[in-house]
Parts: C-alpha cells; structure tokens; sequence
C-alpha cells in the first residue's frame, strides 16, 4: 500500500499541473481575444470621431455636415450687391458650370484633420478662402472650426459690397436657437446659436465679428433700418424643404425687401441695394437659420462649432494653430506618399499634384435619402428576345418605381458642379489614391457601398439619395434597376487592401500600450492584422454574394448557338443595351454589335468578372480556403475563353461578339478599349503572343495613339467622332492610368515585350500628365475628357473624381533607360520585331 499512496500526491500534482497549464493558455486566449476586442472598438470608436465631420455637401462651395442622418447643416453664400439685380444673379451657393469661376477646389485636405480651399469668383470679383479644421475630444465627435476670408480681386473697386449668408439647418429631434444680440436691428458684434440632438447632445455655434468695413448710409431709410449689421432670421420649415437654401433666402428676401419698398421705397431717391436687399432681424428658435452680413471691401470672420461634450469652448486661437498645424502636417504627408518622380520634379507639378488630390479627397460626401427604384421584375426585363430593348422601354415606361429606403453612403463623388452624388463605378478609381493615403479611409467606403447591397447581391450603379439629389438628375435617369449592373472596380481597393495586409508585419501590438501611444487610424487596419482580417470576415460574404449575382443575372449564352469554348459557362452580357447605347458598361456610346442580340458577348464585362474572380481567390486563400477552388475554376473558364470567344486573330484585338443572320458565332471589332480589357484588368499573361498584338494597338498613331493619350476608338473606325461622341474618340484619364500601370507591369519584368512596354509607357505617362497639366493651368479646372487632337479638356468641368489618378500617375517610377533582355527570353525577339513593325 505504501507504494500508492506514494504515487497519489505525484499523480494529483501531474493533474494540478496539466489543469493550471490548460487554464493559463485558456486565459490566454481569453484575454487575446478581449484584447482584440478593445482594439476593434477602440479603433471602430475613433475613426467614427475622426470622420464624422466634414464637408461632406460637396454640391456646396462650402459646407459642413456630420455623417449622421438628419443632422446640424451648414451652408455658405455670397454675391455682389452693387445694384438691385445682383442678388439674383451672382449669389453663390451651389457648385455649378460656367458660373464665372477661374477655378475653385481644395489647395491642401485631410479628411481626418481639415484644409484649405480657394475659390476664384472672377463675376463677384472676388477670392473667397474657407480653411476647415477638426478638433476631436468628448463623447460626440469633437469640435471643428472653419475661416471664411474675401479678398476683392486687383480690377475691382475696393468699396465692392459684397453679401455673405450663413444658412445653418437642424433636422430630426433637437432644438437651434439664435441668442439675441442688444441691437433689435442686429448685431455688432458675435453671433450665437445654441443647439442639441441625440447624436450631438448640447453644441454651441459661433459667427465671430472677425475683421472687415460694414458699409454706411446717409440715406434717410438709415433712421429705420439702421447701418449694416449682422442680422439673423430664425424660421421653421417641414424638413422636406430645407435643403432648398437658395429658395428660403430669396423668399425670406422677398418679403423683407416688398415690405421695405411698400413703407419707405422713394423712386426719386432709392437707397443702396445693400440697404434694400437687407433681411429683418428676427432671431430665435427654428430648424432653419439664416445669418447675413454686408461687407464693404476685403473681410474675414470664423465659424466655431464647440461641442459640450469636448469640455473647452473653441476660440479663433485655436483656429489658427490648427490651421497651421494641419497646413504643416499635409505637406509633409503628401510629399512622403506621392513621391512626384522625374520628369515631373519641378515645384509647378507638386503643387498641381496636391491640388488634384485635395479635390479627390474633398469631395467625399455624406447622402442620405430616398432611392427610386423599379422592382417590378417585368418579364421584357430579361432580355431574352430580339427587340428586347424596344420591349424592355415600353415595360419601363409603363411601370411606376417607388422610393426605397433611406438610405446613406459616405462617397467620393466624381464632381462637384454635375456629379456630386455616388457612381459606382467611379469609386474604385477614387479609391486608388484614396487608399495610399489613408487605406482605412478607403475601406470605410467601400463598407458604406457594401451596406447598400440588397439581399440578391445588386447595388445601383447611381446613388441619387434624397430630393437634394434628385433635383440635379433628369427625372429619366433617376429610377435605379435590380437587374442593371456596373463595373464592380471596388474590387481594385479590396485587391490593394489584401496586398498591403499581407505584407504587414509581425502580430497585434499590446493593446494598452497601442492605446496609450494613440492609434494611427490612417492604416489602423494594416498595422493590427487581426483588425484587417476581421474587415476581411465581415466583407467577404458580401463579394461573394455580388460575385454570384453577376454570374446569375449577367451570363451570356454559349449553348443555344452552339459555341465552341473551352467552358460551357464563363460568357457574359450586359443587360441594359440599347441601340445607342450600353450605359451598364460605363461606356455609354461605345461601338458594340448592332443591332442588339440577346445572343451578344460582351469582352469588357467578362474581364470584369475574372477579375472578381482572381481577387475573391485571393481573399478566400486567408477566409475561407474551401472556397479558393471555386474562384480559381471560373478564372480558367474566363481566361481560356477569352481567347475563344473574344480574340480575333485577323484583327489582332478582343472583340464583343453577337450572333449573325445565320445563327452563327460573329465577332464584331471596334478596335480602342474594349479590346484591351483583358490587358487592362490583368488577365493577359505577360508570355502570353497577343501581348505583342496589343502592345501595337497602343501605340498605333494611326488608331489609339496620340500625343495626349490612349483615344478611346481607333482613328480608324467608321464611329470615330461620330454622335455624342462620349466614348468615341476622347482620352479618359481611368483608361489610360489602367494602360500604363499594366505597361509598368510588363516593363519592369523580364520577357519578349519588356523594352516594347517600357518605350510604350515612358511616352504616354508623360504625355498624359503634359496634357491635364496644361488644361488645368489654362482653365483652373480638371475636366472629365481631353480632346485626343488638343489635348484640351472638355466636356465636364471641375472633374477632380478619376481625373485625379494623375497624382499617382507622377508618382510611377521613370523608367527612362532600356531594360536588357535576358538571353532566356531570346527566342521570343521576333515577337517583339512584330510589335517595332506594327508600331
């Protein structure tokens, strides 16, 4: 017995030991994962705050909002008022084209800590600077600030009057009062609101006095309405109508300026119109606010908005280190992500640089609202029949869309004065310089565009959320439709996003000693991979369930006529086409086969889908490894048939396809971007002998080519010009950056066309940057297009959406010196004589 009860104690200690070892690890993991936990909250907590304010109506010259449904509101006006028609003519309020403007935009932005905008008003003659700032601290989102500075232009006569509105608005449940001043005719000095909502509890905004002459009358009408004070109007209206600032103001002016001429007008000694087009003052509580100042000359005021929560009023002093600090903080942020590289190192193309990336980054909005959608699921919607597209307008026009939602998206729009509202398409190019600067910016957006998909897998291609929206829309394209799709090009950022995680080092930081330092919330994501990969678990269905949708309502069909292809499955075919047009595509008035065929393939759309198919590979291989096969058999289908259903080897080019009089397969070529979309989405390999055929339809000056850029069709088509001429010959800055990064790519690899694509990308980076370069200097503006025998830019003005992938562009290696080919690859030279000879 001895023997065992001496083995007991040893045995309970083995058992003691084996359980403490299970609950430390247990423990362990436990508090790793409370860890985690903290950080994702802390991080979630932070970059709400750092976000939530902005000025996020880029429809506005300037104006501030939080990204919080049914908010505080804040919007600028100004116009001369040297005579009585001024006022309707040159107020200012929303961006709008050819309205007098020698530029205006964002000189330098960080959405995260503010920045600095001018606005070149060469009919008010007058430049306007508004400097934004955000303050974070306390439980509702911070404080933020703004400088608002008029500076009369050198041609103008230094007594200009000029009018300056404020209109502040607050919608939901709250209240928004205006402390009355000592003057019953206005006030000398700061103007007061006192507000509160749920979302921002007790807030106080000031108008301070700031610098600047008021001008005086001798006028007899003085004695009644006294000299040119801040006056306030504080009005109530159903919210529904609030957003209409321009017409309250006009209406509020009406009635001020029809009682003033009724009492006092005199025709034979008429007072300034400053006097008359003066508001009375009437301040106190309403949702709507309307502060209006007169200045005689150059001025200055600021715009404070202090949260209680923060626990520190803020004054014009802390404007002013703010100012410089985020001043001081861009420059040395830009210079360090965009590395403007030769021959763009003159200081005339960094300022250019900062400039066209401050307005992509500016223009990120906040839009909640109503969407118009046709959910009838009309059978003619299908598709199925020739004339569908006939069948498909008579369905449209006989049924009737209802509104849907609210719903929000945080956006960077493609522009302000006529796009100032989310494309879809457009945000995967916005997001590309977005996403070097602050990659959690970025996936923030991505994220608000995934919450608007429905439970099918669709999101509109249009955003257009509320009647704010809606008013700048023809009532004909308003109405979104479940079976449309778009280019899903966000799968650029969530392929840029996978990269860059998997190269982040190491694990997770401790978390108190993370918290402590202050969380880098630019990259947050990447930095904590556990952060980033959870972004990934949540997203990931999402993919999935957009992935299947474009397979299930975009396929083309293979079987019904009898294709050859190397898979039954991988075709594909917008829905959506009419005779002119193929707006789906984002292509507009492309060529594409006529006249439409349920039976047309479309190159471009399944480009787009391989594409989605290589990055949900790439996603699954960390999320969900079961999956990766799926992705990587669809990809095959698509790579292979693309060659078989797409490639014309008498014209050297991807082509869309339809079916001829005899049923049969036909290829239709209209060579310029369509047949380059497996280059330009990566699906070309780089040993792959239609790669020398494409590189020649780059650089064929006689087709693509010109001194500006990739045209968008061949010289050499009959279509070429012809129409509206969209999509038919002009140079678009998201095709031609996809060229030359896919030029990069095969420049700075080793193979048969290395030296072909390093020239071939050498001429066309610098040729595109000279040529919005000098359209930008000329005009002050981007433009969406450029005229491919100019250069100039066209069509839309202010297009700081795509437009601003030069920034990147200038950033790109120079590759001036030719690249040797290794002897292993000599075997392939007379591939690339073919292309010397094309070329």
């Amino acid at each position: 017995m001895a023997p065992t009860s001496s083995r007991q104690p040893r045995q309970l200690s083995l058992v003691l030991t084996l359980f403490l070892l299970c609950f430390n690890a247990l423990f362990g993991q436990v508090a790793a994962h409370e860890d985690e936990a903290i950080l994702n909250s802390e991080i979630a907590r932070l970059n709400n705050q750092s976000l939530l304010w902005g000025p996020y109506r880029p429809n506005l010259y300037f104006g501030v909002r939080p990204r919080i449904p049914k908010s505080l509101m804040t919007g600028l006006m100004w116009g001369k008022v040297e005579t009585y028609t001024d006022y309707q003519t040159s107020l200012r309020y929303t961006c709008e084209q050819n309205e007098g403007m020698k530029g205006y935009g964002w000189d330098e932005y960080d959405t995260r800590r503010g920045g600095v905008q001018s606005i070149h008003d060469t009919e008010n003659g007058i430049d306007i600077t508004t400097s934004f700032v955000k303050v974070p601290g306390g439980a509702n989102g911070g404080s933020w600030a703004a400088r608002v500075k008029g500076q009369l232009q050198e041609d103008v006569s230094k007594d200009r009057k000029t009018a300056v509105i404020l209109y502040v608005t607050q919608e939901g449940l709250g209240t928004l009062e205006a402390v009355k001043g000592e003057d019953e005719n206005g006030y000398e000095g700061d103007v007061t609101l006192n507000g509160n909502s749920a979302a921002l509890g007790d807030y106080k905004l000031v108008l301070t006095k700031g610098k600047g002459k008021h001008p005086k009358s001798d006028h007899k009408v003085t004695e009644v309405r006294g000299d040119a004070h801040t006056v306030v109007q504080s009005l109530n209206y159903q919210e529904e109508f609030l957003w209409q600032a321009k017409g309250i103001v006009f209406k509020q002016l009406k009635e001020s300026v029809d009682a003033f001429v009724e009492k006092y007008f005199d025709k034979e000694d008429p007072p300034p119109a400053w006097q008359v087009f003066q508001l009375e003052n009437r301040p106190g509580v309403g949702n709507a606010q309307i502060i209006q100042r007169v200045f005689e000359g150059d001025f200055e005021f600021d715009i404070l908005f202090s949260s209680a929560s923060a626990g520190k009023e803020l004054s014009s002093a802390d404007l002013t280190r703010e100012i410089q600090e985020a001043t001081e903080s861009f420059g040395e942020r830009f210079s360090s992500i965009f590395e403007i590289k030769a021959p763009f190192n003159a200081d005339k193309y960094k300022k250019f640089g900062r400039s066209m990336f401050s307005n992509l980054i500016g223009g990120i909005g906040y839009f909640f609202g109503e969407s118009v959608v046709d959910r009838s699921y009309a059978p003619e919607y299908e598709e199925e029949d020739e004339g569908f597209w006939e069948e498909a307008a008579a369905a449209r026009a006989r049924n009737k869309p209802t509104l849907e939602g609210p719903y929000e998206l945080f956006s960077s729009i493609p522009s302000r004065p006529f796009f100032p509202r989310g494309f879809l398409w457009d945000e995967g190019f916005h997001l590309l310089p977005i996403a070097d600067w602050d990659i959690d910016l970025a996936m923030e957006i991505v994220k608000s565009w995934y919450n608007l998909m429905d439970e099918d897998g669709w999101i509109a291609r249009e955003q257009i959320l509320g009647a704010e929206a809606r008013s700048k829309v023809p009532e004909e394209f308003q109405t979104q439709y479940p079976h449309y799709a778009n280019p899903p090009t966000l799968f650029f950022i969530i392929d840029e996003f996978v990269t860059r995680l998997s190269k982040a080092n190491g694990s997770m930081p401790v978390v108190k000693e993370h918290l402590s330092q202050g969380v880098p919330l630019a990259s947050a994501s990447i930095d904590n991979i556990e952060v980033g990969l959870e972004y990934l678990r949540r997203i990931y269905p999402l993919l999935r369930r957009q992935f299947y949708w474009f397979k299930k309502t975009q396929y083309g069909d293979i079987k019904s006529y009898d294709r050859e292809a190397y898979s039954s499955r991988e075709a594909y075919r917008w829905r959506g086409r009419t005779v002119p047009h193929c707006l789906t595509s984002g292509l507009d008035d492309y060529p594409r086969p006529q006249p439409p065929h349920p039976g047309e393939l479309h190159v471009d759309l399944m480009s787009w889908v391989g594409m989605m198919a290589k990055s949900l590979s790439n996603i699954a291989k960390v999320i969900a490894p079961e999956e990766v096969e799926d992705y990587t058999k669809v990809l095959d289908g698509i790579e292979h048939n693309l060659d078989d259903l797409h490639w014309s080897e008498k014209d050297g080019c991807y082509c869309d396809a339809t079916i001829d009089e005899f049923e049969e397969h036909q290829l239709v070529c209209h060579k310029g971007y369509i047949s380059l979309f497996p280059f330009l989405t990566g699906l070309l390999k780089p040993d792959s002998p239609k790669l020398g055929k494409i590189l020649a339809l780059i650089g064929d000056e006689e087709g693509l080519w010109s001194p500006y850029g990739i045209r968008s069709l061949s010289k050499k088509d009959e279509n070429y010009g012809s129409a509206e001429n969209y999509w038919r010959s002009p140079i678009w800055i998201n095709i031609n950056y996809l060229v030359i990064t896919q030029l990069y790519n095969v420049a700075t690899q080793e193979g048969a066309y290395q030296e072909t694509a390093r020239d071939l990308y050498q001429r066309l980076r610098k040729n595109v940057v000279e040529a919005i370069y000098n359209s930008w200097e000329e005009t002050g503006f981007a433009w969406e297009q450029y005229n491919p025998e100019t250069g100039k830019g066209q069509r839309t003005q202010h297009f700081t959406g795509w437009t601003s992938l030069v920034v990147k562009i200038m950033a790109m290696d120079d590759l001036p010196e030719p690249v040797a080919v290794p002897a292993a690859a000599a075997p392939a030279v007379e591939s690339e004589e073919y292309v010397k000879d094309e070329l």
